[in-house]
């Protein structure tokens, strides 16, 4: 284990400039990947700002950013960088999955991976991805046990979605809809529930990523202290067929949490359409009527498993 607790003795390091010295106190460990994509909530946080690493173990996010690019200043994106693989160093194991986001490749992110690689992050998610190229190059410089996420924010990531799930290593994509907002050269203003054009970008970004089998995740929505704006996001997009959304609050992640979850009643009603799937399979039946249920068939059974898998 790492001394992340001290924050005092590593705050001093910080203000002092000792880089090296800080870097000493951080020494890879063996890291058990944290494989499950059934994660609702990705919380961004600043690894810059040790009072928010301090917190990590208390909170409740099922997918925690370690955010190293924005918001994280040129001068500080060095300690944020070391503070980080501490952090991975400090959980050997962890119920949360633990991403990196990186900086683009050409500026400064292929040189963080590099250093990021013997502290095993369970993902890296790479921004302002514009081509194929660009998620070939990732994939030679991530190690081959680590996995890759994408942030979809550029035209060009938009109008490839389907050409850029090039590996399987490449496990989901998160939607920066105010930097592809900004790239199309569409106001801001624009994103409201009602807007059929938003309508749009959320099904083709859910149906297009779920087709290449890989994990959509909703925008970060930025008003954090709006919490009926956020469920009205989030009542549209769990109507949609989302799963997993972006956030940078804990009152945010329990919100998503409530809206994403299954009820208990339809975890029961999922739980006997399999086992009474299953049972008639094993007698050769593979299609059937029930009384509670009515006709229940391969596709009804893949639903109800999908349903308890994403638990």
């Amino acid at each position: 284990m790492q001394p992340l607790h001290n924050l005092q003795k590593l705050n001093d390091l910080i203000e002092s400039g000792e880089i090296t010295a800080l870097k000493a106190l951080a020494a890879p460990q063996k890291r058990e990947l944290n494989r499950s994509m059934s994660f609702r909530s990705a919380m961004m946080i600043s690894t810059h700002n040790l009072k928010h690493l301090s917190k990590i173990p208390t909170l409740d996010a099922e997918c925690l950013m370690l955010n190293l690019e924005d918001g994280v200043s040129a001068e500080q994106k060095p300690y944020a960088l070391v503070l980080c693989a501490m952090v991975l160093a400090s959980n050997p194991k962890c119920d949360k999955k633990l991403v990196v986001r990186v900086n683009p490749l050409e500026e400064g992110g292929a040189e963080e991976i590099a250093f990021l690689n013997p502290y095993m992050p369970d993902a890296i998610r790479i921004p302002k991805v514009r081509s194929v190229e660009d998620v070939t190059r990732a994939l030679s410089l991530v190690d081959e046990t680590i996995e890759i996420h994408l942030s979809i924010e550029t035209k060009e990531a938009w109008l490839a979605i389907r050409e850029l799930a090039i590996s399987p290593r490449i496990k989901a994509y998160y939607l920066g809809i105010l930097d592809l907002f900004a790239d199309l050269g569409l106001s801001q203003s624009l994103l409201l529930c009602d807007n059929p054009m938003v309508h749009y970008m959320l099904s083709h970004f859910l149906v297009t990523s779920r087709s290449c089998g890989v994990k959509p995740v909703s925008f970060v929505y930025q008003d954090y202290k709006n919490h009926d704006g956020l469920r009205n996001w989030l009542e549209l997009e769990k109507m949609m067929g989302y799963e997993a959304k972006g956030c940078i609050a804990p009152a945010q992640v329990s919100l998503i949490h409530e809206i994403f979850g299954h009820s208990e009643a339809e975890i029961a009603r999922c739980g006997e359409i399999v086992r009474l799937f299953e049972e008639h399979r094993a007698r050769g039946i593979s299609g059937f009527a029930d009384e509670r249920y009515g006709f229940i068939d391969e596709p009804i059974y893949k639903g109800a498993l999908a349903v308890l898998n994403s638990r």
